[in-house]
């Protein structure tokens, strides 16, 4: 029976879980997942609510709210591990001066005050090769970001 078990149980989830890479800890040690973020090559945008505000264009200060989490293409929206919050208080930048990723100066472009967008933002577009110190390298990123304000540039 303990071998009828092993042969028809074990045997087929071992392989089942090396044919799918199986996640765990990787040749460096670290701890290793198959998220697939190699499969996100492109920015995506998503209005999960359209706002009725102004619309954010290249050289406007935008306020927003956000959450951020490294793509998991397994999970539910996408969202893995959450990085970073704004937990309420809105983090303010200027939008297409390159003071946030290339993801966010694309693709908040044309959102509206008191709207909410959701990016899928390629590695490319995020931290690249290098990663930061809470985010690895070659990552994809999710975020929800809701557009608190839109203040133009002063002429």
């Amino acid at each position: 029976m303990n071998k009828l078990f092993r042969s028809i149980v074990i045997v087929p989830l071992i392989l089942g879980l090396a044919a799918c890479g199986g996640g765990g800890v990787g040749s460096s040690g670290s701890l290793s997942t198959n998220s697939g973020s190699s499969a996100v090559t492109a920015l995506q945008v998503t209005d999960n609510v359209v706002g009725t505000g102004a619309a954010a264009a290249d050289g406007d200060t935008l306020a927003v709210n956000f959450t951020g989490w490294l793509y998991n293409g397994y999970a539910a929206n996408f969202e893995g591990t959450e990085f970073q919050t704004t937990a309420g208080t809105p983090f303010s930048f200027v939008l297409g001066q390159g003071k946030v990723i290339a993801g966010w100066d694309q693709g908040l472009v044309g959102m509206k005050v008191g709207g909410t967008r959701t990016l899928i933002v390629p590695s490319s577009l995020a931290y690249g090769a290098t990663g930061n110190a809470t985010i690895p390298p070659n990552a994809a990123l999710v975020f929800t970001v809701e557009l608190v304000s839109v203040t133009p540039p002063q002429s």
